[in-house]
């Protein structure tokens, strides 16, 4: 069933006997690259999702908690920021984009990547801030390829792939060779917890966000907050840390 349909996303539930399982599908053209209009119809999917957990009020149907999916079609997750946009806007688009990767990081209810393709650079970020990660195993990449491109890090961007990748040698061959992670590196690695076909993704990423759904019981903050504390230091780096990489650098 539709419950948001904007023009570059649209957001469903899959399941009528379970209002508080949902799909928010990625649509802004063949590679989903993030421009400002895309983060604030991300955002407001996100706020759908709020105000429809708030107005749940049987007691049974709040214990079940909830979860959310993200995914796409086609050859791409995410290709990234549309760069040239990104840059000519600044702070503009930067500051809305990382505080939607934040909320992203620390959603009240489980998070679920469907990663159908390729996620590059910013939507390497974007699939990073989810709870959990599963990506198509015959096609796609995941990679941090900024190197590549000639653009440096924001401390919030740096932050939130350094939190999820913690094996040294891994983070090293994402960051300074943006290494193109292929579905087993990328498992092992600890880019994503599953690699499948392609007609398992959306089912497998279902059969995640069930398992975990009911630790959202209650539909209250405690996931919100008990990520908020996980995270701590990428959540404030995201939200305050700015957008000058190195910064802390210049008395160097």
């Amino acid at each position: 069933m539709s419950l948001v349909d904007l023009s570059l996303v649209k957001l469903t539930n899959p399941d009528p006997t379970f209002p508080a399982l949902f799909v928010l599908h990625l649509n802004n053209g063949i590679e989903n690259r993030f421009t400002l209009h895309f983060v604030q119809e991300i955002t407001r999917a996100l706020d759908f999702i709020d105000s429809k957990l708030d107005s749940i009020e049987d007691n049974d149907e709040r214990a079940r908690g909830g979860a959310l999916i993200t995914t796409s079609t086609g050859k791409f997750y995410s290709n990234g920021l549309a760069i040239e946009a990104a840059m000519s806007q600044g702070d503009e688009f930067y500051l809305p984009y990382l505080r939607m990767l934040a909320r992203l990081l620390t959603f009240r209810i489980p998070t679920v990547a469907a990663i159908n393709g390729h996620a590059f650079a910013g939507g390497c970020m974007f699939a990073m801030a989810h709870d959990y990660r599963v990506m198509r195993a015959d096609r796609g990449w995941i990679a941090m390829n900024e190197v590549d491109i000639g653009i440096p890090l924001s401390p919030g961007m740096a932050a939130i792939v350094k939190c999820k990748i913690t094996q040294q040698n891994h983070l090293r061959d994402c960051l300074l060779a943006g290494h193109r992670f292929k579905s087993s590196d990328a498992v092992s690695a600890g880019f994503v917890d599953r690699a499948v076909s392609e007609d398992k993704l959306l089912d497998t990423a279902k059969e995640y966000a069930l398992a975990m759904a009911p630790k959202a019981s209650g539909l209250n903050e405690k996931l919100h907050l008990i990520k908020a504390e996980m995270y701590r230091e990428t959540v404030i780096l995201l939200l305050t840390g700015g957008t000058v990489p190195g910064g802390f650098m210049s008395k160097l």
